[in-house]
């Protein structure tokens, strides 16, 4: 019964990450060190710290790895901290969107929501074959392939692609 208990509490600390926010998911995930390099090239750590609260889709170092070579690097340089940023914050909705609540804005949507992120962009939310998917305004599209990493002003969402904003 004791053992039976252990399980539950660290079922319970992983799914709660203990107050952790969205940053401090992202930084303590060894999938997602681009992600956070690329946050705070942007200067956006302290935006993100803030109480939100923040629906984020991040992609893993593998989406950045799949943009065009030179991409990454040159969107860390300072002078493109403002383009740098502009795709972070497409990544990033206002409001706490877990995945039930995307599910329910898509079936409301007869099978298609449209999310506002926070650079004023807009992100197409769709199923398809029970994953839920992301279409960017020109067309491409990342799938959610972990849900609902909840921190104490958020959630993250991982996405296997880097979406872009026009």
């Amino acid at each position: 019964m004791k053992s039976l208990f252990v399980i539950m509490i660290a079922s319970m600390v992983t799914m709660s990450a203990f107050g952790k926010d969205v940053v401090d998911i992202a930084i303590g995930s060894a999938d997602h060190t681009t992600l956070v390099a690329a946050v705070k090239a942007a200067d956006l750590v302290a935006t993100l710290k803030s109480d939100g609260p923040f629906t984020v889709f991040a992609p893993t170092n593998a989406a950045f790895a799949n943009l065009p070579a030179g991409t990454v690097e040159n969107l860390l340089k300072p002078e493109n901290k403002a383009q740098l940023s502009n795709i972070l914050t497409y990544h990033v909705v206002s409001g706490n969107l877990d995945a039930a609540a995307v599910i329910a804005a898509i079936n409301a949507g007869n099978g298609e929501a449209v999310v506002t992120t926070v650079s004023g962009g807009k992100l197409i939310v769709t199923l398809e074959m029970d994953k839920v998917k992301l279409t960017d305004e020109s067309g491409n599209s990342a799938y959610v392939v972990a849900a609902d990493l909840k921190g104490s002003n958020g959630v993250i969402h991982v996405i296997d692609s880097v979406v872009l904003p026009i």
